[in-house]
């Protein structure tokens, strides 16, 4: 068992608060299994509204899944207290926005796709629906009639 963490680094202009937004977002990862190394293909995704039961009555994960190479089963859950935004004075370092706690199913990558909101610095104007799988998001506040974005974002996985 062990947990790690999602770290997140971008450059903000004029907008704070960037955060995975709702029970439905979408973390999409690529996962390693433990036993044996196998990683996805494909990008899969974990959401918080989630829920799966684990082998003997364990309680249940984000996900469980049963390893396509050694037929291990593991899982991965999102621990939802740990979410946090990525704000204005976080820009250009990294920080956790999230941590999963893994058994067996490590995350070895991290697309960032739709589903996450910020708001103006000092606007407070809310935007929704941020897409960042170009690594580059902008928009206009109408409020302070000024440019705002998200730059350069990229990630790291950290043991927590």
């Amino acid at each position: 068992l062990q947990r790690i963490g999602l770290q997140l680094r971008a450059t903000l202009e004029n907008i704070t608060r960037l955060r995975a937004e709702g029970e439905d977002f979408r973390w999409y990862l690529k996962l390693k299994c433990g036993n044996c190394g196998e990683v996805s293909e494909k990008w899969q995704y974990l959401r918080l509204m989630d829920s799966a039961p684990l082998k003997g009555g364990r309680g249940s994960a984000t996900m469980v899944q049963k390893c396509k190479l050694c037929s291990r089963e593991n899982s991965i859950d999102i621990l939802s207290q740990t979410i946090k935004p990525y704000n204005a004075e976080d820009s250009e370092k990294f920080k956790t926005i999230v941590e999963f706690e893994c058994r067996g199913l490590e995350p070895v990558d991290f697309q960032p796709q739709a589903g996450f909101a910020a708001e103006g610095t000092e606007s407070g104007t809310p935007f929704n629906d941020i897409n960042l799988l170009e690594k580059d998001w902008n928009d206009y506040d109408e409020k302070t009639k000024e440019s705002v974005g998200i730059y350069e974002v990229t990630h790291k996985f950290v043991k927590c």
